[in-house]
């Protein structure tokens, strides 16, 4: 196995005990990190998503949460894995199977450089969400909306933890 695959395996296994300390090991400190709703730049940004993650998940989901990690591969460039995680969506209290492609990219020394996840956005918000995300969860205005809301809810929880 590719030391580049030994890191996707040590950041899942990181994710899967919600140790966002763990995870922000493999990351370089200019990671680019973007998904359906997140959209970040630097290592202070994207780890502190996974810590806020982490955090509720920790907070009101812990017996709900569940992460398998899958087809792992990379070399000395990129890699990539799937992966799906249970969990109760924090915000509704619906409980959600996020399945997830995973693409990364890797600085000579090993670390994340761009880390990249795609998931139905339609499929997640019907889940998480309910009758609005079933009903609007394909459009373009439950999308924006879900992605500004994460947005504040990010930078709120990054201002509570610089105070």
């Amino acid at each position: 196995m590719h030391p580049n695959a030994d890191t996707i395996t040590k950041f899942y296994a990181a994710f899967a005990q919600l140790d966002p300390e763990g995870m922000a090991a493999c990351y370089a400190d200019d990671v680019r990190f973007d998904d359906e709703v997140f959209s970040l730049r630097g290592k202070a940004q994207t780890v502190g998503m996974w810590r806020m993650l982490c955090e509720a998940t920790r907070a009101k989901g812990r017996d709900d949460w569940k992460l398998e990690a899958s087809g792992i591969e990379a070399d000395e460039k990129t890699g990539r894995a799937h992966w799906d995680a249970h969990y109760r969506f924090s915000a509704t209290g619906r409980l959600v199977l996020n399945r997830i492609d995973a693409a990364f990219t890797f600085n000579p020394q090993g670390l994340i450089v761009a880390h990249r996840d795609r998931f139905n956005f339609w499929r997640w918000s019907r889940q998480a969400l309910g009758a609005p995300g079933l009903l609007l969860g394909w459009t373009p205005m439950l999308r924006n909306k879900v992605r500004q809301q994460a947005a504040h809810n990010l930078r709120k929880f990054m201002e509570r933890k610089t105070q």
